[in-house]
């Protein structure tokens, strides 16, 4: 008698508890779609800021494969809107297409986010090494001047929009100079609240005082860390997606078997 109740109860525990999972999968899958949304918009744009900054300082990278990080990253946002729908739709209505496409959905953006981030953390530590070269290259390139009109050269482009002077501080202009005993710095180096500023080193504290090689590095590494950890979260997301979805695609043949559980079977086993 005892095991006639075992077999009938066995089967109800395994059902009540798939059942649980299922609808514990389902409320995850649909939380993970609007997520998935949000971080799109926030994939995006970091995408964006790495592909402009490469754009505005071309004249520092001379590779054009630098920015690729950023359109790596620009292409997982996209995929990640119709993972998001899928998402959202499986959780309220199961469907085998749209689970098989979900999954395939998935691998794609693993692949992309893993790309993506292990090229964002190389690029990283490169390019940083390559700035004080270049930064260093253009100061001592400068068509050095003390006129009254900012020069249109790329350093002085960088130091405006950067405020910044110098690859250090101000004092590389003097050791980059032409002139013996130089009295001023290019316009560019000039604060932006002091509009008479002419560079002049009588008034250094006029003068932007942080260099350009430290505002660059900062720019470029937090970019380029923004897409990193963006994509290995994302990656993390994704597989608890994954294994939500399993667990909706998974069979339950003994939940197919209500036979087991029937009041019939249970009076023909006893008799």
């Amino acid at each position: 008698m005892g095991r006639v109740r075992a077999v009938m109860v066995l089967p109800s525990l395994w059902c009540y508890e798939d059942a649980y999972s299922r609808s514990f999968a389902r409320s995850v899958l649909g939380f993970l779609g609007f997520i998935f949304w949000g971080t799109a918009v926030a994939l995006m744009l970091g995408g964006v800021s790495v592909i402009l900054m490469f754009k505005n300082y071309r004249y520092l990278f001379q590779e054009p494969y630098l920015s690729l990080p950023g359109w790596l990253a620009l292409v997982t946002a996209l995929a990640l809107l119709p993972t998001g729908v899928l998402a959202a739709s499986i959780s309220v209505k199961c469907s085998r297409n749209q689970q098989g496409t979900f999954m395939y959905l998935l691998l794609l953006l693993l692949c992309l986010e893993m790309s993506s981030a292990a090229l964002a953390r190389s690029y990283c530590v490169r390019t940083a090494a390559q700035l004080e070269s270049a930064i260093s290259y253009l100061v001592h390139q400068h068509n050095w001047t003390c006129s009254q009109d900012p020069g249109n050269s790329a350093v002085d482009v960088i130091q405006r929009k950067l405020h910044c002077c110098g690859v250090h501080n101000y004092t590389d202009w003097l050791k980059a100079s032409s002139l013996c005993h130089p009295t001023c710095v290019p316009e560019s180096c000039c604060k932006e609240n002091h509009s008479l500023c002419t560079g002049d080193l009588g008034h250094v504290e006029q003068l932007s005082e942080e260099g350009c090689l430290k505002k660059l590095k900062d720019q470029l590494c937090f970019s380029m860390l923004y897409i990193f950890w963006s994509c290995t979260v994302l990656s993390i997301l994704e597989l608890l997606a994954a294994v939500s979805n399993g667990i909706l695609m998974r069979r339950q043949p003994l939940c197919e078997l209500h036979i087991l559980d029937s009041y019939i079977f249970s009076q023909d086993y006893r008799y």
